[in-house]
Order: C-alpha cells, then sequence, then structure tokens
C-alpha cells in the first residue's frame, strides 16, 4: 500500500478541508460530502507539473485503500513509476496505445475495472486517450469517447476519472474540445468547473455529424437480406487489392459482414457499403436509413446476442467510427496498413 507520500495534486473527495500542496496547479475545489462520479481534466504543460499533479492524486487514493488504475503512454507510465517508488506496485498500469487504438474499446475496460472494484467501492482512474501523434480520425472517436464517458458511468458510482491533456503537444483545436466532454478542468490558474460542458447535446451533436469523405473514390455496393456473403466477398477482394495482408483482409471482411447482418436485423431493407484505399488504410462505411438508439451501441459487454455487430467489430477493428443523423445509421472501420501509431 501506499506509504505516507505527502499530498500533492489533486484535492481531496472527502469532507476534510485538503492538505497543502505542492504542485505547480493550485487547486481549490469546493467540498464534498459523498462520493459520486468526478470526470476532470488536467491541462498539463511540463513533466514536473504532469508528475506532481497525479502523483498526488494517485497516492492519496493509495493512502485510502482506493483501487487505481492508470491508462497512458509508455513514456509517462515511467514518468509516474519514478515518482511513486515502491508505492507503483499498487497501481494497475495499462498501455493506452494497446487499449485505446480503437477508442471504443476505453468504455469497457473502465467497466471492467469498476466490476472488479466493486460498485460502492471509491476507485480512481488516470486516462489519456488523447496523446501527440495520433491520427485526425483517431483524435475525433477519442473526443467522442470522453463526451460518453459521462453517459456510460452511473452518476452514484464513487469513481475519480482524470484526464490529462498536453497543451504543448497538441493541437488548440484538441484543447478547446477538452472543456465540452469535462464538467471540471485543472489548470495552471486553478480548479473549476467548464462553463462549456455539453452534455448530452454534445454527445448528439458528435454522433448527428457527418463523416468526413475520404480522397479518391470509393467501390460501392449495395447489400440486401439475398446474398449477405457479397459483403464478404467484396472486401476481402478490395482489401487484398489494397495491399493488406491476408489476415487483416478477412478479419476487415468479416466484420463488414457483421455489420451488414446487424442493419438488415434493425430493420433495414438494404444498406450501401463503400470502400476507400487510401495511403494509410482500408475504409469501409455500411450506411443504412435506420437510427440506432444507442449512443453506447457496442461500448458495453453484450449480454446475449451482439445484434448490431458493434461490439465484435469494436473489439477487431484497429478504428470503429458510428453516426447516428437525419440520413440514418453509418458505421466506418479502418483496417492501418502499417498498424496502429502515427501518421
Amino acid at each position: 500500500m501506499h506509504r505516507g507520500r505527502p499530498s500533492r495534486g489533486l484535492p481531496h473527495a472527502r469532507s476534510e478541508p485538503p492538505r497543502p500542496k505542492e504542485s505547480a496547479i493550485s487547486l481549490a475545489p469546493p467540498i464534498r460530502a459523498r462520493q459520486s462520479f468526478r470526470h476532470e481534466a488536467i491541462l498539463w504543460r511540463d513533466r514536473d507539473e504532469y508528475a506532481e499533479t497525479l502523483i498526488g492524486f494517485i497516492g492519496d487514493g493509495l493512502e485510502a485503500g482506493e483501487p487505481v488504475m492508470v491508462a497512458t503512454t509508455a513514456e509517462h507510465e515511467a514518468w509516474l513509476r519514478s515518482g511513486l517508488a515502491e508505492s507503483a506496485g499498487d497501481v494497475a498500469f495499462a498501455d493506452i496505445t494497446e487499449i485505446g487504438r480503437n477508442p471504443a474499446r476505453l468504455i469497457p475496460t473502465w467497466q471492467k475495472f469498476l466490476d472488479g472494484v466493486g460498485r460502492d467501492r471509491p476507485a480512481r482512474g488516470v486516462g489519456e486517450p488523447i496523446w501527440p501523434g495520433r491520427r485526425a480520425a483517431e483524435i475525433t472517436e477519442s473526443q467522442l469517447h470522453e463526451a460518453l464517458v459521462n453517459l456510460a458511468v452511473d452518476p452514484e458510482t464513487p469513481f475519480w476519472l482524470v484526464c490529462p491533456y498536453d497543451v504543448g503537444g497538441l493541437d488548440a483545436g484538441v484543447i478547446d474540445e477538452v472543456s465540452r466532454s469535462h464538467p471540471v478542468l485543472i489548470e495552471d490558474h486553478g480548479y473549476h468547473g467548464s462553463a462549456r460542458y455539453g452534455g448530452r447535446a454534445h454527445i448528439e451533436a458528435l454522433l448527428g455529424a457527418e463523416f468526413d469523405q475520404p480522397p479518391g473514390t470509393p467501390a460501392e455496393t449495395t447489400y440486401r437480406p439475398a446474398g449477405l456473403g457479397h459483403v464478404h466477398e467484396v472486401v476481402l477482394d478490395e482489401a487484398a487489392a489494397a495491399g493488406l495482408a491476408a489476415a487483416d483482409a478477412r478479419a476487415l471482411a468479416t466484420s463488414c459482414q457483421r455489420l451488414a447482418a446487424g442493419s438488415l436485423h434493425r430493420g433495414a431493407a438494404c444498406g450501401r457499403l463503400r470502400i476507400w484505399d487510401v495511403e494509410d488504410a482500408v475504409i469501409c462505411e455500411l450506411a443504412d436509413e435506420t437510427r440506432l438508439s444507442d449512443p453506447l451501441a457496442g461500448r458495453r459487454a453484450p449480454l446475449t446476442t451482439d445484434r448490431d455487430g458493434l461490439w465484435f467489430v469494436n473489439q477487431n477493428s484497429d478504428l470503429v467510427r458510428l453516426r447516428v443523423n437525419g440520413s440514418g445509421t453509418a458505421v466506418r472501420i479502418y483496417a492501418w496498413k502499417d498498424g496502429p501509431g502515427s501518421q
């Protein structure tokens, strides 16, 4: 357990007054009478600010007997391990570049952690879904993930999740978006609520946005209940022609067929499949006129059957993007040609 490390960084969630802070970030939160879900963003500018603030947050949690999970990059994990010293062994570390490669897998990861902890036991998490070098499409879906977290976790769950953002390493637009998905911001001038927090309306805006159009002319076909296997054949042929490895091409084709079957099960009479061969990926889009009602579809472990196919696809794809708007439902699957990583 934690061995008496002095408190630094984030404030306490309990009723006692906060102890003095040594972090470069000055925090003055409202005192909470009870535990509840907290989703907060830290806007950090240098290694010392990152490490001191989060080591204090993690250390306070360990001292209180709270389970702590940290999902960050290897570099940032090393910073935290160095500062935590022996206490690092009490933290569940995870490589965000692996578990967050497809951001749709992050909510199930946090839910598994909380299920293991138990609903009523306070717990803490550090999640860093956006880091310098992520592809633009990955960043957009990570921003959707951050908004959906506020819907996915029950407000009564005593889970304190903080998300670090590198002010110097990320684009200004990325930093600007943070205030819409996090109810509370922590930065150099203090700890404060976000006046721009968007809640459910922000989720609907993100899910309802139109996809950007990839370069080039896609291969296109229509799928119907009769001859659904045609989807697998078309995707397999196009993916192989684009240079995907045989195993990756088969995985992409299987995912597309699962989505097409889910589309028809949802009530679509038919759907449209489009396939782009772009510089770094093969992109498949399946669209129909129905409207998927659950914004968290594919982000909860299926209790029975995965009727929409989204759980399977999220678990077996490099990146999955979902949009639901007046045109219906569209899902894009990305298979990176050179594997996960930066552009």
